[in-house]
């Protein structure tokens, strides 16, 4: 039986961070249009998707759902149950806010099956939580892991940023050093970048903020890998790292190549080689919703080189290319052709590789775009 990974896209938000770029909205009073629009949804695919596929994973991102009530978030889950068959061992994400729960409101989520939580903490350094807007102090980002231990879940993932402008080597360690004390199973380290249309892009392009340089960035990167692998966190992903066991199915989903439906405004999706995205205005896709009864904005079929291209990025950026695989879904030419760079990669320890597997060192994960633009 096939397998899929589902998606929910909650755009309600409470504040708009100057970093982010997903898609979101301050105004709550469309949140009961919202919910029987992502209903109507789901009904729709799952009368076309649903038959022989097995549900691993659902994630609900954001915006921020963990504002939303359980019973709200229960709902959509309850639907996705009725609809869709789900695996022994499905795991179920919520993204949540510091802030934005308490101890009970996170019984409540674990109660209707959210099984794992992912915490947008950002840093425990009160002036880089400023910097970046982020609506929590460092106590109550530390409470927010602990009562969700409390509440009963045994899989929290932890949102750090690194490179902030001005952010020294001794701050980003400390954020690292605080995260340990948690009892946390992942994190996801990311690097700040700068994406248009956000507030901070805007702030860098008036002279507001200075952006710290790429060797610097690749400095705090390298620092990361090194400080949680002795820790006992692998790295499974550019800037994903978890205990044994505790990998995030999700997130392996897209990096698999495997199918995933999305639903909600702005969601993606991607079957059999081809690839959708819905109206990121939610007034659009509430009306889209009414009178069509999908909220498709665009789509595109994936040819079989661009298959290629996506499964050697999205390999290389998680475990590493199986290098029997790829050869049974897209013959031999690829490594024949890349031969030679692939070897001078490994002599100069970017990449590691043997019969089975072609991986990136430490060294080659902070240059690896670089890296995939040199292939051909």
């Amino acid at each position: 039986m096939k397998e899929i990974a589902l998606y929910i896209h909650i755009p309600f938000c409470d504040h708009k961070c100057i970093y982010c770029d997903f898609y979101s909205i301050t105004n709550y009073t469309n949140e009961s249009n919202y919910l029987t629009a992502i209903k109507k949804e789901i009904n729709h695919y799952s009368k076309i998707h649903s038959i022989d596929r097995k549900v691993i994973s659902i994630f609900f991102g954001g915006g921020t759902p963990s504002f939303m009530t359980p019973e709200y978030i229960g709902s959509i889950l309850n639907d996705l149950k009725k609809y869709f068959l789900f695996a022994d061992e499905i795991e179920i994400t919520l993204e949540t806010n510091p802030g934005t729960v308490d101890k009970e409101k996170l019984k409540h989520f674990r109660d209707i099956g959210i099984n794992r939580i992912s915490v947008g903490i950002q840093s425990f350094i009160e002036e880089e939580l400023k910097f970046l807007t982020r609506i929590h102090d460092a106590e109550t980002a530390r409470r927010t892991i602990i009562q969700a231990r409390e509440a009963g879940f045994d899989n929290i993932n932890l949102d750090l940023i690194f490179n902030l402008p001005k952010q020294s080597k001794e701050n980003w360690l400390y954020n690292l050093d605080e995260a340990m004390k948690l009892p946390i199973t992942h994190i996801s380290a990311y690097s700040l970048i700068l994406e248009a249309g956000t507030i901070l892009n805007k702030m860098v392009l008036d002279g507001k903020v200075e952006m710290q340089d790429e060797d610097y960035d690749a400095e705090l990167y390298e620092i990361t890998i090194k400080y949680l692998e002795e820790k006992g966190f692998g790295q499974y992903e550019v800037s994903n790292f978890a205990l044994p066991g505790f990998q995030c199915v999700h997130n392996n989903a897209y990096w698999s190549s495997k199918d995933y439906i999305g639903f909600g405004t702005s969601a993606h999706s991607y079957l059999e080689g081809k690839r959708w995205w819905n109206f990121s205005s939610l007034n659009l896709y509430i009306e889209a919703m009414n009178k069509k009864g999908i909220a498709i904005a665009g789509s595109e079929i994936i040819s079989e080189e661009q298959q290629l291209e996506e499964f050697v990025m999205l390999s290389l950026r998680s475990c590493g290319i199986n290098l029997h695989e790829l050869k049974s879904r897209f013959g031999g030419d690829w490594f024949k052709k890349n031969e030679i760079l692939l070897n001078q990669l490994v002599n100069s320890n970017y990449l590691c590789k043997d019969a089975e597997i072609v991986k990136l060192t430490p060294a080659g994960y902070a240059i690896c775009d670089e890296i995939l633009k040199n292939f051909n």
